[in-house]
């Protein structure tokens, strides 16, 4: 019997600030006519939706939630983005087929943890539609205006009496109030729930956006992350709602990585009620993709300070490239090497296995005319090493939040940043044991 459980959730919100791009980042133009604000809750936190979030008996733990739902009040437009693996899961696979059918329009999200339901053959297929049909019925609409999303185990079957029980109560439960519940419910692995919210004021009124992540290994997505959900009352169209989703992830959840492994059911979704009136068209456009971006950056950061086995978040900047994809490609190859991310674990600053990482990229640089800085501290300038800094840096790595800056001397003046973390024995132990 599936329970309904309260948890007290909090959101950390940015302070007020007008729109601007930072260096690397895309995002909207100098000047633009709108600014940001911190607003209370996560994906609730725009009107128009609902969530509730129950314990259905998917995890052995009958504390843990493991099933949501998010309901909206009325038909929103939908966007999505989903894993590049061959290997998709079939909540993705049913997701993909509905989200098209629609031409962008859903009532319902709902998602489980504890079970991937990937690998699973035409049983899972038959259960991930199930679960659309069952949420379609409880809600209210056509099965075709649900989405799903799962995450646990791979090759694992769904409990799916269970889950069909976990979904009319969670539909029973939904209330503005249990965001942080949802947010708390598609945790795996994840040390702590999150969401996040703000509120973009525009000359046409406000509306507000929302959102909630989960996501601690298997992090390199080519796409979002491992689960990600954006919510907005601004009424926008499914063509606008999808490029600026699209937008917003390129420099947020699709700059992120823990440990370079995508995943089989990666997926993004974006919803807008249009509850606030304010109309986004090509003029306000700018103005959403700036609270996709806010959200967005404050949900990926998470999922890397939160890494499995992570101790420290790593900002990865590279410099002075030829291009931005050029930048991005060095950053990535830093941020993913096994010896650059135990050599910050253990507070160490060898530069070479950052100059390494950077030289295998398979981007051409001068290394006569690169810099690497740790911390702010210059260790490699021109092909010569600054060895009498290493103290200094290795203070710095000592920290929580570490800075590597690779600057490739090409001319271009091209940057791009990717976040990461350290990799800890932490990290093996949680993988060495996650099936046993």
């Amino acid at each position: 019997m599936a329970d309904v459980r309260s948890f007290a959730g909090r959101s950390r919100t940015p302070p007020r600030r007008r729109a601007r791009r930072e260096p690397g980042e895309g995002g909207p133009p100098h000047g633009a006519d709108f600014a940001l604000a911190s607003a209370q809750g996560g994906i609730t936190a725009p009107a128009g939706f609902r969530t509730g979030a129950v314990h259905c008996g998917i995890k052995a733990v009958s504390s843990a939630l493991d099933l949501a739902v998010l309901a909206v009040d009325t038909p929103a437009s939908a966007a999505a983005l989903f894993t590049t693996n061959l290997v998709q899961a079939a909540p993705v696979t049913i997701s993909r087929q509905h989200i098209e059918r629609t031409h962008g329009v859903a009532r319902a999200v709902v998602v489980n943890s504890g079970c991937a339901n990937a690998c699973t053959g035409t049983r899972g297929l038959a259960h991930a539609r199930q679960m659309a049909q069952e949420t379609a019925s409880a809600v209210g609409c056509a099965p075709e205006e649900v989405l799903l999303a799962s995450t646990g185990v791979i090759g694992v079957a769904l409990k799916i009496d269970r889950v069909v029980a976990g979904i009319r109560a969670a539909v029973l439960a939904l209330a503005r109030s249990h965001g942080s519940d949802a947010a708390l419910a598609i945790m795996t692995t994840d040390r702590f729930p999150k969401e996040h919210a703000a509120t973009v004021r525009t000359p046409r009124g406000s509306f507000t956006v929302g959102g909630m992540a989960k996501g601690a290994g298997m992090i390199e997505p080519n796409m979002a992350t491992m689960l990600g959900f954006l919510t907005t009352d601004a009424k926008v169209s499914p063509t606008l709602l999808r490029q600026a989703l699209r937008a917003s992830a390129h420099d947020t959840f699709n700059a992120i990585t823990v440990d370079g492994e995508c995943s089989t059911n990666d997926s993004l979704f974006a919803l807008a009620s249009g509850a606030s009136g304010v109309a986004v068209d090509n003029a306000t456009y700018p103005a959403l993709v700036a609270g996709f971006l806010t959200v967005s950056r404050e949900l990926a950061l998470g999922i890397v300070r939160g890494g499995e086995g992570a101790t420290k978040l790593i900002a990865v900047t590279v410099s002075d490239a030829r291009s931005v994809d050029a930048a991005r490609q060095v950053a990535r190859t830093i941020a993913n090497s096994p010896l650059v991310k135990t050599a910050v674990h253990g507070a160490d600053p060898n530069w070479g296995r950052i100059v390494a990482a950077a030289g295998r990229s398979g981007v051409t640089f001068d290394i006569d005319r690169a810099t690497v800085h740790v911390g702010g501290t210059l260790l490699f300038e021109k092909g010569s090493p600054h060895d009498d800094a290493a103290p200094l840096a290795a203070e710095h790595l000592k920290g929580i939040t570490v800075r590597i800056d690779v600057s490739l001397g090409s001319g271009g003046g091209a940057s791009a940043t990717i976040w990461t973390c350290d990799l800890s024995a932490e990290y093996v132990r949680i993988n060495g044991e996650y099936r046993t």
